[in-house]
Formats: C-alpha cells, structure tokens, sequence
C-alpha cells in the first residue's frame, strides 16, 4: 500500500520517539523574538536552587507562534468548559529561597 492509500488527504503522519513522549517538566516559559523568529525557553525552576535550566527551546516563524497562541487559546477554552476556569496568577514574582509554601522537614 502506498503512503497515498495509508493517510486520508492532507493528514501527516507523525512519529513521536519514546524519549520525546516522556515529555519534559517546565514551570516557566521565556520568549523572545527577532523580525522572522519567536523563541520560547522552557525553564524549570527548583526551590532552594539559585540557578534554572532551561529544558527545551522551541524556535518558531512567527506565522506559526501566531498558530499556536490560537491553539493555545482554543484548547484552554475546551479545557475551561470541561473543567472550570483556570485561576489567573496575580503576578508573577521570581521565587527567592523557595516557592513560598510551606518548607519540608526530614
């Protein structure tokens, strides 16, 4: 069977690696962006820890930063009339020695 015969017209065959399907923890997102790209950062921040890694970058046209922001928006919308509203952060602020909660004893 050709690959014609296998794919209804217009879809695209995705390959998705056990490595990548494990997926990669961020609790924060950078972006910057120059007149033809959009680069986002994901970082993951540890209590206690001065210094974040940043886990993946993404790097993107901005046609398609534009396509996921609508994506995103969608999604989160699905999401809201499944689940409730999710709650907005007053503001951001970079966690000093923790992230403010309660701190762990042994």
């Amino acid at each position: 069977m050709n690959p014609q015969q296998q794919n209804p017209e217009g879809a695209i065959d995705v390959e998705l690696s056990e490595e990548i399907a494990e997926g990669v923890y961020a609790n924060l997102a950078m972006i910057a962006h120059s007149n033809s790209e959009f680069i986002l950062d994901f970082i993951r921040l540890m209590p206690g820890v001065p210094k974040a890694k940043v886990k993946a970058r993404i790097i993107l046209t901005p046609e398609h930063a534009k396509r996921l922001l609508e994506a995103l928006r969608e999604n989160i919308g699905r999401f809201e009339e499944a689940n409730g509203d999710i709650n907005e952060p007053n503001g951001f602020r970079f966690p000093g020695s923790g992230f403010g909660g309660p701190v762990g004893q042994a």
